[in-house]
């Protein structure tokens, strides 16, 4: 049933955001504030909230070979506890012995509690729940903050791809998220992560008729730029994260309504 609404929601997404494309151009802010504002009136809810819906029910399932639920799965508060957790992540978990952002955690307990071999973990799965549990943060200040040595390690590994220039366009995180921070690329406004970058996501795109994670935002940027991105749940995924978050968390920002709805 919710797979069906959701399919029902991303074939018509087209057709709303075509809508838009006839209509003189918006600010991307307004632009997604006007789509949001369409969904709800068309159908009620946002496409963002039956993904999160789809992670909770998948939460709450006794799946796997373990046929256990990742009710089990401590997100750094404790069993099961999620109001919060996603604000804290990425952070050093003992029972890994790694750095894990919230994605990685969530594979990881569906491989020790639920028995779920990587192999047959199925990306869209983790989107929703992804979602599902980010959305517990909604409107939480973001409190990533380096102490343990592995957490220090990730986070000077972070800001170091932040700075790397690679690629055919000898392009950096920083060349375009620093240098232009305040500005826009093509439409598309542009953050440091001092002024909150990474504050909005997960976050359904209209314009791609998707859900993206904070894992699908920074594969995006990698190749936006022609550099081979990093795979999902690998070391520079949650070094830039962890990297991006802290500076948001010294700055003082909180997370947006998540999921979020934009561009």
């Amino acid at each position: 049933m919710r797979k069906s609404l959701i399919l029902t929601f991303l074939l018509s997404a087209t057709a709303l955001f075509a809508l838009s494309q006839q209509e003189k151009p918006l600010d991307p802010f307004e632009e997604a504030m006007k789509q949001r504002q369409q969904y709800l009136q068309n159908f009620g809810i946002l496409p963002g909230d039956l993904f999160a819906s789809q992670g909770e029910e998948l939460f709450h399932a006794k799946r796997g070979p373990k046929g256990k639920s990742l009710e089990e799965c401590d997100f750094g508060l404790g069993p099961g506890k999620l109001e919060g957790a996603y604000a804290r992540l990425p952070r050093y978990f003992p029972d890994t012995g790694k750095v894990e952002d919230l994605e990685t955690r969530i594979v990881s307990c569906m491989e020790r509690i639920q028995g779920f071999k990587p192999e047959v973990i199925k990306r869209d799965e983790v989107v929703a729940l992804t979602t599902f549990v980010a959305s517990k943060s909604t409107k939480a200040k973001i409190a990533v903050r380096p102490q343990h040595p592995a957490e220090l390690a990730m986070y000077t590994l972070g800001r170091e791809l932040w700075y790397t220039r690679a690629g055919p366009r000898d392009m950096s995180c920083a060349i375009c998220h620093d240098n232009y921070a305040g500005k826009r690329v093509r439409l598309s406004p542009v953050m440091s992560p001092k002024q909150g970058l990474g504050s909005e996501w997960p976050a359904y795109r209209f314009e791609e008729d998707r859900m993206y994670t904070f894992e699908n935002r920074i594969q995006f940027c990698y190749t936006s730029v022609g550099i081979p991105a990093p795979a999902f749940y690998s070391e520079p995924q949650i070094a830039l994260t962890m990297y991006i978050l802290t500076e948001a968390s010294k700055a003082g920002h909180s997370f947006q309504e998540l999921p979020f709805f934009t561009r």
